[in-house]
C-alpha cells in the first residue's frame, strides 16, 4: 500500500466518523455534511471537548 493510499483511506474513515458523530449528536443532514467536510478537526474537538 502506497503513503496516498494510506492517506485517501483515512480521509475517508475521518470523514465517515465525524458524520456519524455528527448525527448522533444533532440528527441533521447539514451539520453531518459540514462535519463530514472538516472531518478529523471535528473528531478531535469532539473526542477533546464535545463528549464532556
Amino acid at each position: 500500500m502506497k503513503s496516498g493510499d494510506v492517506a485517501k483511506h483515512g480521509v475517508t474513515f475521518g470523514s465517515a466518523l465525524a458524520i456519524a458523530i455528527s448525527w448522533s449528536q444533532h440528527e441533521s443532514i447539514i451539520w453531518a455534511i459540514i462535519h463530514g467536510f472538516l472531518s478529523w478537526l471535528y473528531v478531535i474537538y469532539y473526542a477533546l471537548i464535545g463528549a464532556a
